[in-house]
C-alpha cells in the first residue's frame, strides 16, 4: 500500500472493501491453493521416483517436507522482502522461482537434486507469493475481511481435489519428468496473480501537512515490537501447540483405512470426502466471523474450532470400520476448515495492518518448527506402538491444548480496561493533536470544524490498532 518500493501502508488510506479487492481476493485464492495443497499433490509422483531412483517412500516423503518447511521457515525472510521491495514485486518473482524449481527439477538426476530444485526453489518461491497475498487482503478488506478470509482459504481444498486427480493424469501420460515441467508452467500463474495486486494510493494532502508525514515515516524492515503485545505471543504460542497435531490426522487417515483392509480407492476416496467438506466450511466460517456479534469475539471462536478439530481427533480414534473413518472425515473437514477460515483473520484483528507484514512471519518461523516435528515424531508413535489410535489421541490433546491456550490466556491474561472504546479513541486523538499543536505553532491555525471531522474519520483510518476490551487478544 502506498509506493511501491517501501510498502509501508500509510494510515491515511481505508480498506475499499470491494472494487479492486475482489480481484486481490482471487488472487489470493489461487495463491493459497497453490501454497497448501502443492506439496501434498506431488506426492502421486513419489512411486515412480522411487522407482528410477531406487529409494525408499521416506526419501521421497523428504519433498514435501522441505517444500512445507520453505513456506514456513521463510517468514522472517518474506516479511523483510515485502517490507523493502512492496507485496507485488515480491510475488512476481517468488512465482518465477517457483516455476524454476519445477522446470530444471523434471531435468535432475538424483534425489538430492529434486530436493534443491522441487523442495527449496519451488517452495521458497511459493511462501514468497502465499505471505504478501494475506498481506494485501488484509490492506484491501476491513470490514468484509473475515469473508475474504474465509474465500481465500476455500483454495487450499479447491486446489487439492483438482490438483491430485491432475498429478495422477501427468504422471500417466507424461511420466513425472514431463509432469513436473507441466505443473511447472501451471505455477507461473502465481506471477499472473501478483500483478493483481496493485498498491493502494494513499491520499493527497495539502503543502503543510506533507513535511511533518514525511518525517514520521521510517518503516522497520522487521518488526519485532509486536512481541510486546501479549495477545501475539498468546497466539503465537497456542498456534505453535496447534500445528503439532493439526496437519497428523489428514496425513495418517488413509493408511489407517488401509490398515483396516479396505481398497487403496477406497482409502483414498476418504480424503476427497474431507476436502469437499472443508471447501464449504471456510467460507461459512467466514460468514459467521463476519457477524456483528462475533467478530469483536473472533479469539474465541477460533478457540472453539481448534477444540472441535481436537475433539474430533479423539473420537476419531475410536474409529473400527470405513463408515467410522467417513463420519470421522465430514467431522474433521468441518473443524480443520473452520480453523483454516480464522487463523489468519484472528492474527489480523490482534496486529493490525501495519504489523501484520512482520507478525505474520514471525509466527509462520515459530510454526515451521512445530511442522517438522509434527508428522514425524507421529510417525514414530506409530511404528513404535503399532496402533493408529494413540496418533489419533495425541493429535487431539495437542489441538485441544493449544485451544485452551489462547483462550484461556485471551481471558486472564490481557487486561480489560473499562473506558468505553470510543471514547478512549477520542481521548487518544485529542491528546496527540495537543502534542503536535504544541510542537507546530503554526498548526493551531486548523479550523475546529476540521479537528471534529478528523476525530470522526481517525478510528476508520487503515491500519491504525485500536485496543478495545472486545478485540484485543
Amino acid at each position: 500500500m502506498g509506493a511501491v518500493v517501501a510498502d509501508d501502508g500509510p494510515s491515511g488510506v481505508k480498506a475499499p472493501d470491494g472494487g479492486w479487492g475482489w480481484a486481490v481476493l482471487f488472487g489470493c485464492f489461487i495463491i493459497t491453493g497453490f501454497s497448501y495443497a502443492f506439496p501434498k499433490a506431488v506426492s502421486v509422483f513419489f512411486k515412480e521416483l522411487i522407482r528410477e531412483f531406487g529409494i525408499g517412500y521416506s526419501d521421497t516423503a523428504w519433498i514435501s517436507s522441505i517444500l512445507l518447511a520453505m513456506l514456513y521457515g521463510t517468514g522472517p525472510l518474506c516479511s523483510v522482502c515485502v517490507n523493502r521491495f512492496g507485496c507485488r514485486p515480491v510475488m512476481l518473482v517468488g512465482g518465477l522461482f517457483a516455476s524454476m524449481g519445477m522446470v530444471i527439477a523434471s531435468f535432475c538426476t538424483s534425489i538430492v537434486q529434486i530436493y534443491l530444485t522441487a523442495g527449496v526453489i519451488t517452495g521458497l518461491g511459493l511462501a514468497l507469493n502465499f505471505q504478501p497475498s494475506l498481506i494485501m487482503l488484509n490492506r484491501y478488506f476491513d470490514k468484509r475481511r473475515p469473508l475474504a478470509n474465509g474465500l481465500s482459504a476455500a483454495g487450499s481444498p479447491v486446489f487439492l481435489c483438482a490438483l491430485s486427480p491432475l498429478g495422477q493424469i501427468l504422471q500417466h501420460e507424461y511420466g513425472w519428468r514431463g509432469g513436473f515441467l507441466i505443473l511447472g508452467g501451471m505455477l507461473l500463474n502465481c506471477c499472473v496473480c501478483g500483478a493483481l495486486m496493485r498498491p493502494l494510493e494513499p491520499p493527497k494532502k495539502s503543502e503543510a501537512t506533507k513535511e511533518p508525514a514525511e518525517k514520521k515515516v521510517k518503516k522497520k524492515l522487521l518488526d519485532f515490537s509486536v512481541f510486546k503485545d501479549g495477545g501475539f505471543v498468546i497466539y503465537t504460542l497456542a498456534a505453535s501447540i496447534m500445528v503439532l497435531g493439526l496437519f497428523v490426522p489428514p496425513v495418517f487417515v488413509v493408511s489407517y483405512a488401509k490398515d483396516l483392509g479396505y481398497q487403496d480407492t477406497k482409502a483414498a476416496f476418504l480424503l476427497t470426502i474431507l476436502g469437499f467438506i472443508d471447501i464449504f466450511a471456510r467460507p461459512i466460517c467466514g460468514i459467521v466471523a463476519g457477524l456483528k456479534w462475533v467478530r469483536p469475539r473472533c479469539v474465541y471462536l477460533f478457540s472453539f474450532a481448534m477444540i472441535f478439530n481436537g475433539f474430533t481427533d479423539l473420537m476419531g480414534s475410536m474409529s473400527v470400520d470405513y463408515g467410522g473413518l467417513v463420519v470421522f472425515c465430514i467431522f474433521f473437514g468441518i473443524s480443520y476448515g473452520m480453523v483454516g477460515a480464522l487463523q489468519f483473520e484472528v492474527l489480523m484483528a490482534i496486529v493490525g495492518t501495519q504489523k501484520f507484514s512482520s507478525a505474520i512471519g514471525l509466527v509462520l518461523l515459530a510454526e515451521a518448527m512445530a511442522v517438522l516435528i509434527g508428522p514425524p515424531s507421529a510417525g514414530k508413535l506409530l511404528d513404535a506402538t503399532g496402533r493408529y489410535m494413540f496418533v489419533f489421541i495425541i493429535a487431539g490433546i495437542e489441538v485441544t491444548t493449544s485451544a485452551l491456550v489462547l483462550a484461556l490466556g485471551n481471558f486472564f491474561c490481557i487486561k480489560k480496561k473499562p473506558e468505553e472504546p470510543h471514547t478512549k479513541e477520542e481521548a487518544a486523538e485529542r491528546e496527540e493533536l495537543n502534542k503536535s499543536e504544541d510542537k507546530t505553532p503554526e498548526d493551531a491555525k486548523v479550523d475546529s470544524i476540521e479537528v471534529e471531522q478528523f476525530l470522526k474519520d481517525e478510528p476508520e483510518k487503515n491500519g491504525e490498532v485500536v485496543t478495545n476490551p472486545e478485540t484485543c487478544v
